[in-house]
């Protein structure tokens, strides 16, 4: 086998290298471990950089194929719809454009974190979606290409120490690499599933409120997506209940059901009280009334725990549903 063959083969195979530099560095304890939210690395947004080259395209793909300048365009084109700007570049140049510098260029020039993970989520909604499909690069491995993209998008997050990752199509905040694979990650697995569709779209709401600072709002698209996973059960087992049914009378209606059995309820009476007082509480007392004449702050670390919570609880009930008789 040639080197330039194997060298091929090596790059479709593994994205990340394990180079002497970053042993050394791991050894002499020079990684980060503690999550930055608010800054991304010119090193981060260069990699992202290859990584859209790869499957959206580089500089051939994009001038001999009408695909990756549609799919660069619509980023483009999207981003300065909501931004309100006719071009992304600083000059005021609208003549012929090259969609992927564009984009490219903005990516790496951006300061405002934010708008870099505007740009991420985007390309990678798209990557996910699109470049899967054979004729969009006629490659016959695109899927596994799509695949391999978003994981080194996260892997590459992590590497950093930057405290996101995508899932579903969405850009979500993550607080412990642990609690996100254990809960939240299942939690949104499970969510795919038809009949949980406006739990899932509520879940993903409280995480994109988070990202933004917005922790009141995030409080209560936790207790929303709550609710309407309980729901979706009772809906799906075509057990009756109040359609103005607080958390409280659903939560009822579960236990009623025998959706923990009764020779567990024992074991499970401190989940009872997880499922009244938990999430609903925290919704209830900092982010659902009115805060007086006093204003309310919701420190992150409090809206994480109830966004674990209410991901630990969407598991359980999920599970649990699926098993009942």
């Amino acid at each position: 086998m040639s080197l330039h063959i194997e060298l091929g083969v090596i790059k479709n195979h593994m994205s990340i290298f394990d180079l002497f530099s970053k042993r050394q560095k791991t050894r002499r304890g020079e990684v980060p471990d503690v999550y930055s939210y608010d800054t991304i690395p010119q090193a981060l947004k260069v990699q992202i950089v290859h990584i859209w080259n790869d499957t959206l395209g580089g500089e051939n793909e994009y001038f001999s194929s009408y695909e990756p300048q549609r799919a660069y365009q619509f980023i483009v084109d999207t981003l300065c719809r909501e931004y309100g700007v006719f071009t992304l570049k600083n000059s005021k140049d609208y003549g012929d454009r090259n969609y992927r510098l564009e984009l490219t260029n903005f990516l790496l020039q951006q300061d405002d974190h934010e708008k870099v993970l505007d740009a991420v989520e985007l390309s990678f909604r798209l990557i996910d979606k699109f470049t899967r499909d054979w004729n969009f690069l006629r490659r016959d491995n695109a899927s596994k290409l799509a695949d391999s993209a978003i994981e080194e998008l996260n892997a590459r997050f992590l590497e950093h120490g930057v405290g996101y990752r995508v899932e579903g199509g969405e850009v979500v905040r993550v607080d412990s690499e642990l609690l996100h694979a254990e809960a939240v990650k299942p939690a949104l697995a499970l969510l795919r599933a038809s009949e949980y569709a406006g739990a899932q779209a509520e879940f993903l709401k409280a995480h994109e409120h988070y990202r933004h600072g917005r922790a009141k709002e995030a409080l209560a698209e936790c207790l929303k997506s709550l609710e309407s996973v309980m729901k979706s059960i009772c809906a799906k087992r075509k057990w009756t209940h109040d359609p103005n049914a607080t958390s409280k009378a659903l939560i009822q209606v579960l236990f009623d059901k025998g959706l923990v059995p009764q020779f567990w309820s024992q074991h499970f009476s401190a989940l009872r009280s997880t499922l009244e007082s938990g999430v609903p509480t925290a919704r209830n007392r900092l982010g659902g009334h009115g805060q007086g004449t006093d204003v309310v702050q919701v420190p992150p670390h409090l809206v994480a725990y109830v966004l674990h919570q209410t991901a630990s609880t969407i598991v359980f009930l999920a599970e649990a549903e699926k098993v009942l008789p």
